[in-house]
């Protein structure tokens, strides 16, 4: 399991500088003419940080091996798509409703914050 998680930070990594630089290049006037530069760059830093908590989840999965640290992998891995994933939907759409979506994510992240947690504590 410990690959696919390294695959996952490295991908998110590389989606993270990918979608950074067009925003803050061919996207920069629609996101400062709808107010939603800071949005975007929202969701472009929490892909950046969970990119390499995954990375981290990669890494620690040999020395503390089991579920629970295979949950927080998970967590962070679905959080990060729900999160980032909706905060880039309101960008693009302008659509508020998918603002409702952004807590859901938020929440698998603190929760795959407090797995990995539980995981070091109980190995």
């Amino acid at each position: 399991m410990n690959k696919f998680f390294l695959l996952s930070g490295s991908v998110l990594g590389l989606l993270g500088v990918a979608i950074g630089a067009f925003g803050a290049h061919a996207l920069k006037a629609m996101l400062e003419a709808s107010g939603r530069a800071d949005t975007f760059e929202t969701g472009v830093r929490y892909m950046f940080y969970h990119a390499i908590a995954l990375v981290l989840v990669g890494i620690l999965s040999k020395e503390f091996p089991g579920n629970t640290i295979n949950w927080s992998g998970n967590t962070f891995l679905l959080g990060t798509l729900i999160f980032s994933g909706s905060l880039f939907l309101i960008c693009f759409t302008g659509i508020n409703v998918f603002g409702a979506v952004a807590p859901i994510g938020g929440t698998l992240l603190v929760i795959g914050w407090g797995l990995l947690f539980w995981s070091v504590l109980k190995g």
